[in-house]
């Protein structure tokens, strides 16, 4: 099962994702054929479940982007069944200390390094893989933490300094959100944020990452050092192909 995300990341490449928060198998059907590294599955924000995810992975098959998950909290029951039903990594929202960062790894880990219980799931292709996957699972996760408040913005090379974290993302609609600036993501604070993001990054060793809602941002972005980049969701895809041909109206 190994990872190629997670080698092109560590090898400096820049490696462009999006959002599925639409619970179709559809979705991921269409968009699998234009050139993603990644999927997101936002089991946060979103209204998927666990099986509704399971089955847009297997339509998403063996070749396509990867697949990773966001986590609704640090829980380990959540983390069993994301990584359980194929996802190769997980994103963890609202880590604000390095104990948070830790009981993630934690329960992401088989031992020794962590407490994930084992389970012939889609994973393991129900167990006939078994044996290859509890060796190499550990080391082929991608696993990421979310900067997104205050709290993990002063503590961010402490908590980036954990042990097994690869990613730190920034969120960027909950930083300004904290700076008290409402949806001005445009405002240079903002700005100085992700930037102090990416600082901490590349002082730890890890992959800055986060989200854009356009491709003004992305490209912005990419030019502060962020080299996993979200280009918003299929939601918004959705939404801004609408946009456009009703300009036809005008």
């Amino acid at each position: 099962m190994k990872n190629t995300l997670k080698r092109k990341l560590y090898q400096g490449e820049k490696c462009f994702g999006t959002w599925i928060t639409v619970g179709s198998p559809d979705i991921v059907d269409i968009l699998k054929n234009l050139s993603f590294d990644w999927f997101m599955f936002d089991m946060e924000h979103s209204y998927l479940s666990t099986e509704s995810v399971k089955t847009m992975m297997q339509a998403l098959g063996e070749t396509g982007p990867i697949p990773l998950v966001r986590l609704g909290q640090i829980d380990q029951y959540l983390e069993k069944q994301a990584l359980d039903i194929g996802s190769r990594g997980m994103l963890a929202p609202l880590v604000n200390s390095v104990e948070e960062a830790e009981r993630f790894v934690r329960f992401a880990m088989y031992p020794p390094k962590g407490v994930r219980g084992t389970g012939p799931g889609r994973a393991s292709r129900y167990g006939a893989n078994f044996s290859q996957y509890i060796r190499e699972a550990n080391d082929e996760l991608l696993l990421g933490i979310q900067i997104e408040t205050l709290d993990a913005l002063s503590n961010a090379r402490e908590i980036l300094g954990t042990k097994s974290v690869d990613i730190g993302f920034a969120g960027p609609t909950d930083l300004t959100m904290s700076l008290g600036l409402l949806d001005d993501r445009s405002n240079p604070r903002v700005t100085d944020a992700l930037k102090k993001v990416v600082s901490a990054c590349e002082d730890t060793g890890k992959i800055p990452g986060t989200m854009a809602i356009s491709i003004e941002e992305a490209k912005k972005f990419a030019e502060l050092g962020f080299r996993f980049i979200s280009l918003a969701s299929d939601a918004r895809f959705l939404s801004y192909g609408a946009k456009y041909f009703l300009e036809t109206r005008k």
